[in-house]
């Protein structure tokens, strides 16, 4: 491949260091369809004749072919999936092979094939976010009315509804398919065309090879396009804030399904059992999903470490930008896909949800928002009150609807019996009717807004 320059082949050792087919032959379906697209372009420039231009293509669909039935020989020797493509060609049409890299280089032919694989990573996604916002959605429909503790500090603080809570993570993850299609319409420039690192003398057609491939436009700076990463670090970085968020998800489910809290039960299939204590029902599945994460916020880390010191324009180094991005990809859609399994036939416990509930005097905030509005007190003033009112009952042992009124109205001569109205928890809930808010009204009224959304 080197031609003339060098005397020697490559030493071993070089050739280890160097050889990229072992990962990067999974850019083949791209790599030929880049190929055909360009063949084509040169035949309607007239810079290939039809002739020339057949026979790459026949022998380009008959190494897709072989690649896809795993007939195909990869090849160490010749580095990359670029190389071993050619060669085959070469192979099978003679030197007419030879042509088709005409301008072009494989600086543009690695930066189309990845920006194209990666592409497809974002939609592939998307597609797997929708689902699992689908069973979220399913979820919070059906637990509308399912009263469980909401958390701060991951102490009790108010009474929500596990509908709203199911409700949060569609917020989450919409984010993250949002990202997705945000990071698609950036990427979504053709790099062919720019060749090694100055554009090209022959009279070639960007447009036309864009458009043939699916790109919007072509790129509108060589430099740039030989050496830009900017969509895999953007599919990284999506990719480990998808993955964080499907981790808090995951240590919820741990949390959970503990003896402890009891809100939940994995089903047998996302859990596993132990060697030794034959009681145990583990919760594998979020756990491991929990940890994956770690593994794509190094990729994004380790990409991010390998471009921040190259100058303009390709470096060698910028062949470590595939391994990372292919192992994110496969592991977020790995997570992805337990996720929605674990949630679509994970069984809530509704009343070990409604007993925690009203547990740690969660409906204190209701007991001042009840001074406020109905005896005119400054908040601070309620709070305060308030405050006093939960050390009374921590000290009699009791919750405060359990509390006399007398007592209260030692604390505030405000109090009336109708201030037990609003210590239930089903009060509490149907109480916070705000835009955004954990009322069953607007749990429902959000499900239906969001898969009006999906639908669009």
């Amino acid at each position: 491949m080197w031609g003339g320059r060098f005397s020697a082949g490559p030493d071993a050792i070089m050739e280890e260091i160097n050889a990229s087919v072992d990962f990067d032959q999974k850019l083949a379906a791209q790599d030929i369809a880049g190929s055909r697209a360009h063949a084509a372009m040169l035949h309607d420039q007239g810079i290939l004749s039809s002739e020339d231009a057949a026979s790459i293509d026949q022998g380009l669909s008959t190494i897709l072919s072989e690649i896809e039935s795993g007939t195909f020989s990869f090849s160490r020797a010749l580095e990359d999936i670029h190389m071993n493509v050619e060669s085959r060609l070469a192979e099978l049409i003679g030197s007419s092979a030879g042509r088709l890299h005409t301008a072009r280089s494989r600086n543009d032919q690695v930066a189309l094939d990845f920006r194209m694989w990666v592409r497809d990573q974002t939609v592939a996604m998307q597609a797997s976010l929708s689902r699992l916002i689908e069973v979220m959605l399913d979820r919070a429909d059906e637990h509308a009315d399912t009263i469980m503790p909401g958390f701060t500090h991951l102490q009790t603080a108010q009474p929500v509804t596990f509908g709203h809570h199911c409700l949060a993570y569609v917020e989450m993850l919409a984010r993250d398919r949002s990202r997705m299609a945000d990071a698609y319409e950036r990427m979504n420039e053709c790099p062919l065309g720019a060749a090694a690192l100055a554009g090209t003398g022959f009279r070639i057609d960007r447009h036309a090879t864009a458009n043939a491939l699916g790109f919007r436009e072509p790129s509108r700076n060589s430099l740039d396009t030989v050496s830009d990463r900017d969509f895999a670090l953007e599919f990284l970085a999506a990719a480990s804030i998808c993955g964080t968020h499907l981790s808090r998800l995951a240590e919820e489910i741990v949390i959970w399904s503990t003896p402890q809290f009891g809100f939940v039960r994995l089903s047998d299939k996302f859990s596993t059992g132990s060697s030794i204590m034959p009681q145990k029902k583990n919760p594998d599945a979020a756990e491991l999903v929990r940890g994956k994460v770690g593994r794509m916020n190094g990729s994004l880390i380790g990409l991010l470490t390998v471009m921040k010191g190259l100058p303009l324009t390709y470096s060698k180094d910028m062949q470590e930008d595939k391994e990372g991005v292919f192992d994110a990809a496969e592991t977020l859609e790995l997570c992805l896909a337990a996720m929605t399994g674990m949630i679509a036939d994970m069984e809530i416990s509704r009343d070990a949800m409604r007993a925690a509930a009203g547990s740690g005097y969660s409906t204190a905030t209701d007991l001042a928002d009840w001074l406020v509005r109905e005896a005119g007190l400054p908040f601070r003033d309620a709070h305060h009150a308030t405050g006093h009112a939960v050390a009374l009952a921590e000290s009699k042992g009791c919750d405060l609807a359990e509390l006399d009124l007398s007592d209260l109205q030692k604390i505030n001569s405000a109090f009336t019996d109708d201030i037990f109205n609003v210590l239930t928890v089903e009060a509490s809930v149907a109480s916070r009717t705000s835009f955004g808010g954990t009322a069953p009204d607007n749990v429902r009224q959000q499900v239906r807004a969001w898969r009006e959304r999906l639908k669009s």
